[in-house]
């Protein structure tokens, strides 16, 4: 026990004073009173007349009560709106009030906040006995629950009887659901419609999507007979449309009988995981479902038409409709809705047998299950407004969205208590609180407390000596008369316009003096720093307060602050004057400073333009010398090149020497081609400062010889002819092969002809022979 002792006082210590939180007042731009409630929930005004001093703003009056207290103020000129509230509807917890049964209080309740400053009140809450209860038992009637259908035909005397235990009033329904009338879910042949079943089973209904069978009733022997009316059907795929079905059971609170005031139960019972959004697009349905009812001679008619919907969708309705639900499925798909109830508020899953005669059982465990969890959370909550529950039972669980109460029995009264804050200003918000799936509400009313009471409104009537006879005291400070302005009205602007003398006062069209001072008819005049000095300048722009520091020390205490920059004493220097003044770790093995190249600063080298510490020797950034003095090596070497003509001027910076065989500078060599296409070796050392050089040039540059004109231009004739004599042999070659081509042509024609043996009737031999007719052959 004494071990235990010092843990319980750290305990109670943190719980009622070690831990609570600090008033602390984060003022900003604070011109008035309205402006100061509303920059922090622990922020109060004072009013008392001549509380600032002379040089400070009206922001002093804004801090904390203790803070104001402190410095002087009264605790009655100190303005801090508080919180209120009023409970405008409190009817007791009662089985009966006037008809309806109240299971919390209060029904409303009004607050008036301040921004920041949370409000917490209580909610209690008691399970009446006896109260209403709708129960709809929404049914998988594909073929493989063909055996819980038969025993589910003779359960309602059981099912009614398990009822009566909890409450004499109510009432049962009942629904059936398979899935989507399309490929893939269903055989879409017309045979297979009418009778998705075996060809052995008669007795089979048409495949449906959703069908509302029995609306909620007292009589049991109209469920029983309703029920056994029904018939197993039948689809394809395992997963059924059961999503679909509790939409629109949830939904059409008018077809199904949903009584306002009763608790709600949907008992979905099934062996089949269930589609969800997105899986239409299966059957090419896209369009998203509408969370509308859309029944007609009791058939979601819609069902081919819409995507199943969401898990999201479905939450809400049941939610929104107070619609509590048990998952009564089989072992193998009980991990699956476990799941599925982790999305659903205010449900439960119980395991079926394989034939659902446990079923009766199972609802009765889940009900108590539910029963005895009470839920309380909010909705329409306004932007900006926060809301934490802390539940005052053995069993609870503080949260920001709900208050949990666990194991809670019927006339058992569980309180919450629940804090509201209002992060900003408004007006007439609203918001409201319940338990899940109770129709008890709470109305809460928001408005907030934005302007401080002493505020008066319309126009200044007295005048006031504490603001120089041109003005009246609001809040304790001066408001004043039109034509005057200043923190005491002493500023006469006559025809000027305000915002003018206020422009004058603004540095770069920033803030108005820096916001530390008061612009006095076109000028700052400046306020007083936190140690007590005073800002000054133009624009109240400096103070001697705030500059850098070096070891805890302003200006490392060997200077003094000037407009924020250190003025160091002699011997050190330094932004914060924290280094002597010494350039000893600056100095070269030439002893010069940082080589010419940089200043030495704080005994630190600060190089110029690439060069690098510790004493700025080397630049790797920078462009090659070898290229860049390539034109002043040229004419101080070889008297050519650009700067022929004003060498001694141009080239000022570098001493050169000309060698005829080695070097004797130490850096790289440099070969780079002169303006003649000479090549010219040399070496450049860089000498101290940034553009100051010494080079030693080799006496000899290499040059190409010129080419033989002769032999290019006899080459060149001898080419060309050379390529005149090719073509015109390619030329020939090519007329040769044409006359070859058209010869074979002929040659092959020739041989096809054939000519006919005949006389030319025409044609007369050269011979005429002349017979003498006197001639008788005799001699």
């Amino acid at each position: 026990m004494d071990r235990c002792m010092p843990l319980l006082i750290l305990l109670l210590m943190g719980r009622h004073g070690l831990c609570q939180q600090e008033e602390v007042c984060s003022k900003s731009l604070i011109n008035s009173c309205d402006d100061c409630i509303k920059s922090g929930p622990y922020c109060a005004w004072c009013q008392t007349l001549n509380f600032t001093k002379k040089g400070e703003q009206d922001a002093v009056r804004c801090n904390t009560r203790a803070d104001l207290i402190k410095r002087g103020c009264k605790e009655n000129e100190i303005i801090s709106p508080k919180n209120k509230r009023n409970i405008a509807k409190d009817d007791p917890l009662s089985a009966s009030q006037n008809g309806q049964v109240v299971q919390m209080r209060p029904q409303k309740i009004d607050l008036d906040l301040r921004p920041g400053l949370p409000v917490s009140f209580n909610v209690s809450f008691k399970a009446a006995e006896g109260h209403p209860v709708d129960l709809y038992y929404l049914m998988d009637l594909s073929y493989s629950m063909k055996d819980d259908l038969a025993n589910v035909k003779v359960l309602g005397t059981d099912l009614f009887a398990a009822l009566r235990k909890i409450t004499n009033h109510a009432r049962i329904g009942f629904g059936a659901f398979v899935d989507k009338t399309v490929l893939p879910y269903t055989n879409t042949n017309k045979e297979k419609l009418k009778k998705p079943c075996d060809e052995n089973d008669q007795q089979c209904q048409a495949a449906f999507g959703y069908r509302h069978v029995l609306s909620l009733t007292p009589n049991k022997n109209d469920f029983e007979a309703e029920v056994k009316k029904q018939f197993i059907s039948g689809n394809l795929d395992s997963p059924e449309g059961s999503l679909d079905a509790m939409m629109q059971a949830a939904v059409c609170e008018d077809k199904i009988g949903w009584n306002s005031n009763s608790t709600r139960l949907i008992v979905l019972t099934t062996d089949a995981g269930f589609h969800m959004a997105g899986d239409g697009k299966l059957a090419g349905i896209l369009e998203p479902n509408d969370e509308k009812c859309h029944m007609e001679n009791n058939l979601y008619v819609k069902s081919t038409e819409m995507d199943y919907p969401s898990v999201g969708q479905l939450a809400m309705q049941l939610e929104k409709n107070r619609i509590q639900t048990i998952f009564a499925v089989t072992q193998n798909v009980e991990s699956v809705y476990k799941e599925l109830s982790k999305m659903i508020p205010k449900s439960e899953v119980g395991v079926l047998s394989s034939d659902s005669k446990n079923v009766v059982q199972l609802i009765e465990r889940a009900y108590n299950a539910l029963s005895s969890k009470v839920t309380i959370t909010h909705d329409n909550l306004p932007e900006n407004v926060r809301v934490v529950y802390r539940p005052i039972c053995s069993h609870g669980e503080k949260s920001e969205k709900e208050g949990v109460c666990d194991q809670v029995h019927v006339g058992d009264e569980v309180i919450f208590e629940i804090t509201v804050t209002a992060d900003t200003c408004m007006e007439n918000e609203f918001f409201t609180i319940s338990p899940r799936g109770i129709k008890d509400t709470l109305t809460v009313t928001i408005n907030t407390t934005c302007k401080c009471q002493c505020d008066t409104a319309g126009p200044i009537i007295d005048p006031h000596p504490h603001c120089n006879m041109s003005g009246s005291i609001n809040c304790g400070i001066c408001r004043c008369k039109e034509g005057h302005v200043g923190q005491f009205c002493n500023c006469k602007i006559g025809n000027k316009q305000e915002h003018t003398l206020r422009a004058s006062c603004q540095k770069d069209n920033g803030t108005e003096c820096e916001g530390r001072g008061d612009c006095v008819c076109g000028r700052c005049e400046c306020h007083n720093t936190d140690s007590g000095s005073q800002y000054y300048g133009s624009y109240c722009e400096c103070d001697d307060d705030h500059c850098e520091k070096f070891q805890n020390q302003q200006c490392g205490g060997k200077g003094r602050c000037k407009c924020g920059k250190c003025e160091c004493n002699s011997g050190f220097e330094g932004s914060a004057c924290q280094c002597k003044t010494s350039d000893e770790a600056c100095r070269t093995v030439n002893n010069s400073v940082c080589n010419g190249r940089g200043i030495c600063k704080c005994n630190q080298c600060e190089c110029k333009g690439g060069y690098q510490r510790p004493h700025c020797l080397e630049c790797p950034g920078c462009t090659d010398p070898c290229q860049t003095k390539v034109n002043c090596i040229e004419c101080l070497g070889f008297e050519s090149g650009p700067f022929k003509k004003n060498c001694s001027e141009a080239c000022k910076t570098i001493s050169s020497e000309i060698v005829k065989e080695a070097f004797t500078l130490s850096p790289k060599e440099c070969k780079q081609k002169d303006s003649e296409g000479c090549w010219m070796t040399f070496k450049l050392v860089q000498l101290v400062g940034e553009d100051n050089y010494k080079a030693e040039i080799m006496e000899k540059r290499d040059c190409p010889k010129p080419p033989n004109v002769i032999a290019i231009i006899g080459g060149s004739i001898a080419a060309v002819a050379l390529i005149g004599i090719l073509l015109l042999m390619l030329i020939k070659l090519l007329l040769y092969m044409k006359d070859l081509k058209e010869f074979r042509k002929f040659e092959n024609e020739k041989k096809k002809s054939k000519w006919a043996e005949a006389d030319n009737p025409l044609f007369q031999t050269a011979t005429t022979t002349v017979a003498n007719p006197t001639f008788t052959g005799g001699e």
